[in-house]
């Protein structure tokens, strides 16, 4: 098992390895819930979306937070995106800049952040946020950062996978929850799921008796048609790789094989001669998501020689109700305008 990769049984019914962790999960649980409804520690003069996630790993955060800047900027904002800067050596606060940094630098979901507007990568989310304010940001996305209770939200949604939902439902290390589901539901103003499966009808469930909105999207593929028939050789380094060969297959392509790392994997000069050595030998053409793509940018020759011999499958958040962004980023700047106010009459 890679180093990121989450353990297989966290998403299957919970059964002996569950149960035998189960008093280790309650106690870190617990821990976990107390730090994360802590009053947080300070605020900034803009509105702050924070887009999250109930479970370890991915589930669609980052195309999220990519789509809610988009439909910012068309409201006439200046978004700019605050993250952690998860597998990253710099601590920040720092503005992510493309032709300086690379992936270990500031972690890969950072480098995708930043093509599309000023990114901030920092440990300390309220440190982050004001040099966001600072460099003329008037909206801050959070990709990441729900259960740190350091920066005050103005919006908490929470991304969840559909597929994959809230595991076997323990908190880690018996499952994948940060925090006991309830526990984190408290502090959720909206729930998104990303797919069709069943896989979260629990999630959904329990979301509705807390009040909470649950709001549905897919996750679309770009230019469909380029990989029907297509004889490749698909690689990834995410939360699931199945859900990207899925995909692959889903439009036709023709996946001579398949190789998957851990989430944020970082890959090596023997990862790069196997993947270029078997595509040769297969005569397969290679493939890889924009995350794992970012990851080889700027890493050294043999990276780079991997890059440019890999083509990009590019996807993008698509909301069933094409109003979702817009009332979210709206329930955003209402809250923001309620706490501007309360402010005011201190």
């Amino acid at each position: 098992m890679a180093v990121n990769e989450t353990p297989p049984f966290w998403f299957e019914k919970a059964g002996p390895k569950a149960w035998l962790l189960w008093p280790l999960s309650w106690m870190y649980s617990r821990a976990a819930a107390l730090k994360m409804h802590a009053k947080p520690s300070g605020s900034v003069d803009v509105p702050v979306l924070c887009i999250g996630n109930f479970v370890a790993g991915g589930g669609g955060k980052t195309p999220t937070a990519l789509a809610m800047a988009k439909q910012v900027t068309e409201m006439g904002y200046n978004p700019g995106f605050l993250s952690r800067g998860y597998g990253g050596r710099i601590s920040g606060p720092a503005q992510v800049e493309l032709d300086k940094h690379n992936a270990h630098d500031v972690g890969d979901e950072p480098l995708l952040l930043a093509r599309a507007a000023p990114t901030v990568i920092s440990s300390d989310r309220l440190t982050g946020a004001r040099k966001l304010v600072e460099i003329g940001v008037d909206f801050i996305i959070m990709d990441d950062g729900f259960q740190n209770p350091r920066l005050l939200k103005d919006y908490n949604l929470v991304v969840v996978d559909a597929k994959r939902g809230a595991g076997n439902g323990f908190a880690m290390p018996a499952g994948p929850l940060r925090v006991n589901l309830k526990d984190q539901l408290r502090l959720a103003d909206g729930v998104l799921i990303i797919g069709q499966q069943d896989g979260a009808v629990s999630v959904v469930r329990q979301a509705a008796k807390s009040g909470c909105p649950v709001y549905q999207a897919d996750m679309k593929m770009l230019d469909k048609a380029k990989w029907k028939g297509k004889w490749v050789l698909a690689y990834a380094g995410i939360a699931d790789p199945s859900k990207f060969f899925d995909g692959l297959r889903s439009v036709g392509a023709d996946l001579a094989q398949i190789k998957s790392f851990g989430d944020h994997h970082f890959f090596t000069r023997d990862d790069v001669t196997e993947l270029l050595d078997r595509a040769k030998l297969m005569k397969a053409q290679l493939v890889t998501t924009t995350k794992d793509f970012v990851r080889l940018m700027g890493m050294g020759e043999a990276a780079e020689r991997l890059a440019k011999a890999s083509e990009i499958v590019k996807i993008e958040v698509v909301f069933e109700n094409p109003q979702t962004a817009e009332l979210v980023i709206n329930k955003t700047l209402a809250e923001f305008e309620k706490r501007q106010l309360a402010a005011n009459k201190l």
